[in-house]
């Protein structure tokens, strides 16, 4: 949206990259289903953010719909009890929601004017 700051969608790249980088980073590249899911969902995080700020679109949907996958994610493919890569999935989930979601409500503050 035209006139919508775009720091928003900047830190959901940065967490992005954060997050597709951190199983080797945080040392935790030998839990197999963390190290896929976090540099799956950080790639898609930084390309959608990437060119939700470059190119005007609006996937802020898409950017919560990640998050929430984040935070649901240790729970949902078992490695829950890895403490390192279960809260830096939470951590980063919940950043992203709570962007997108600051995002999504400035976007409806816009629109009302």
């Amino acid at each position: 949206m035209r006139g919508l700051p775009r720091w928003h969608d900047w830190a959901v790249f940065t967490l992005g990259l954060w997050l597709a980088v951190s199983p080797w980073l945080a040392g935790y590249s030998a839990v197999p289903l963390a190290t896929a899911n976090a540099a799956v969902t950080g790639l898609i995080l930084a390309i959608a953010a990437h060119f939700e700020a470059s190119c005007e679109l609006s996937i802020e949907w898409l950017t919560v719909g990640s998050g929430v996958w984040l935070v649901i994610a240790p729970f949902a493919l078992g490695f829950a009890d890895a403490a390192v890569p279960a809260a830096n999935s939470v951590a980063v989930g919940g950043a992203v929601v709570a962007l997108a979601g600051s995002s999504l409500q400035l976007a409806r503050q816009l629109m009302r004017r």
